[in-house]
């Protein structure tokens, strides 16, 4: 059962939004507002040690502290819709994982579309991912990690290595991926009264920023779509009232039926990726099944 502090979070959230109204303001102005509002009201944990590094012209953060392994990296993909947000928005859920983990994280700010459409943050994670490899950190010390696109985004760059046959990461966390950009499934509709973060027209109006003019059920845009065979095992949470549950339902669906090690868990009474507000309990219980799971496969003391 939701906590009582779940239900005043989700009134303030749904109030939020509806001020912020990123429906009706341009994409510079909604990058703003969202950002200032991440700087204002996110803080990190006592003791955290954030790095800034340029990585081949991508901006990236080293989150960690004196207790992290040396040799194991979290790459941590940040949510937004592949529209908005950056380290700012996302750098305290990040330094929380790297804490129940004990494992440091790379926080990178892959480029936006519309400005920067599919393929190129695939492209620019790929790039990441590779750099990590070049510096000596072996595939099976790596954790793919990522929140709504940047869960998305985890699933198609791993997708992109199995095809091409290079190291994969020792397994991909999802926090309410969002890996069906066409809207196609049944929560989408079911539970758009319920979901007080978003909304289904910012949805579709992302999606076709990002795509381009690509298919939406193109499986890297969509990966619903693909065939997880020889995938490496995956971890995704999802709140039971958020439009995306459907994404993630299908996801795991289609993982599993190709033998791939899945863990999921549906979170009841949550909404979209409610796992970056630290004051919520149901917060620090994902974040803490997050750290475990990590801990677990890439063996940490």
């Amino acid at each position: 059962m939701p906590s009582v502090t779940s239900y005043f979070f989700k009134k303030g959230i749904k109030a939020g939004v509806k001020k912020i109204n990123l429906e009706e303001k341009d994409i510079a102005e909604s990058r703003h507002v969202i950002d200032s509002f991440a700087q204002k009201f996110s803080r990190l944990p006592k003791n955290c040690k954030v790095d800034p590094i340029q990585i081949e012209g991508i901006y990236a953060e080293w989150i960690s502290n004196n207790q992290t392994e040396e040799g194991k990296v979290i790459l941590y993909l940040h949510g937004g819709a592949y529209v908005y947000c950056s380290a700012d928005t996302h750098r305290s859920l990040a330094a929380r994982i790297m804490i129940e983990s004990g494992v440091k994280v790379l926080l990178p700010e892959y480029r936006l579309a519309p400005e920067y459409p599919f393929p190129t943050a695939i492209e620019d994670t790929l790039r990441i991912y590779r750099w990590l490899l070049k510096q000596g950190y072996y595939s099976a010390n790596i954790i793919f990690a990522g929140d709504s696109a940047g869960g998305g985004l985890s699933v198609a760059a791993t997708l992109v290595l199995r095809d091409q046959s290079e190291p994969l990461p020792a397994a991909v966390v999802c926090l309410s991926p969002w890996v069906d950009l066409s809207s196609s499934g049944d929560s989408y509709r079911e539970n758009s009264e319920k979901d007080p973060y978003l909304r289904l027209e910012l949805v579709r109006k992302t999606a076709q920023q990002y795509a381009a003019g690509e298919s939406l059920d193109h499986r890297l845009i969509s990966p619903v779509y693909a065939d997880f065979s020889g995938f490496p095992p995956m971890f995704v949470q999802v709140g039971s009232i958020e439009i995306l549950l459907s994404d993630s339902q299908m996801l795991t669906d289609k993982a599993y039926q190709a033998g791939v090690e899945v863990h999921f868990k549906v979170w009841e009474g949550m909404w979209h990726v409610w796992q970056i507000s630290n004051r919520l309990p149901e917060a620090k219980k994902a974040t803490k099944e997050i750290g475990e799971f990590i801990k677990w496969k890439i063996n940490v003391n």
